[in-house]
């Protein structure tokens, strides 16, 4: 317990000094690239002040060029920081429209060019699915959890469709990723922080293409399987 209170001492403002830095920073780089930096800094040092090394396996996998949409499991409050320094290349987080309302860090995310997701109601919900899927079209990678929130544990949640009807609107190929040990890190809504090694790996991608509810529901449980079978 003792070891977690020292290392939210310091995440705490640390995560407050990268937000105002990458704010700042985006005033001369609006294209994000900064922000982004700004974010693997945080990542990096986040994890290794929490004494969490990170194993990667599968990189082979993810194209060298055009958008996907990684797709995994959410294990635990660190899953964040890893895939931000797993992933090779940058992208942006899809993420709930009220985490852009957290001052200062909702700015930075903003301005790195993350994207809200408003779910308040069907309309808005299904424009903010559509201008997701515009920016994607136009060369944004991102990330998605399709449990829409940490496991209890270590099972695989319910899939939420949003992300598949997503990845039908944008026409890019999925890349699903495994992790496994975060949640023995730092279980759900706990403040306890133990040792251990945080592993991330990724599956070969599967195609989209635009379809009904059967084609959706397909891809679904493809890209269940290929998580499915990472899981220790």
């Amino acid at each position: 317990m003792l070891r977690a209170y020292l290392y939210l001492s310091f995440f705490v403002p640390f995560t407050l000094l990268c937000s105002i830095t990458a704010i700042v920073g985006t005033f001369f780089d609006a294209g994000g690239a900064f922000a982004h930096r700004c974010s693997r800094f945080w990542s990096r040092w986040g994890l290794r002040l929490a004494g969490i090394p990170v194993a990667v396996e599968g990189l082979e996998h993810i194209p060298g060029d055009g958008p996907v949409i990684f797709m995994g499991n959410h294990q635990g409050n660190f899953d964040i920081l890893a895939l931000s320094l797993a992933i090779p290349r940058r992208f942006s987080w899809i993420a709930k429209k009220e985490l852009f309302a957290v001052p200062m860090f909702g700015e930075a995310m903003r301005r790195a060019g993350y994207i809200p997701l408003d779910r308040s109601d069907g309309r808005r919900a299904l424009k903010s699915m559509n201008d997701a899927a515009a920016r994607i079209r136009n060369g944004s990678s991102v990330v998605i959890f399709p449990e829409g929130t940490r496991t209890k544990d270590g099972s695989l949640l319910p899939f939420k469709r949003g992300g598949f009807l997503l990845a039908a609107k944008a026409g890019v190929p999925i890349v699903p990723f495994t992790i496994n040990g975060s949640m023995r890190i730092n279980p759900r809504n706990r403040i306890e922080l133990y040792p251990g090694t945080l592993r991330i790996a990724f599956a070969p991608p599967v195609a989209t293409a635009a379809g009904g509810d059967k084609d959706q529901l397909k891809l679904m449980e493809q890209v269940r399987s290929a998580i499915a079978a990472g899981l220790e």
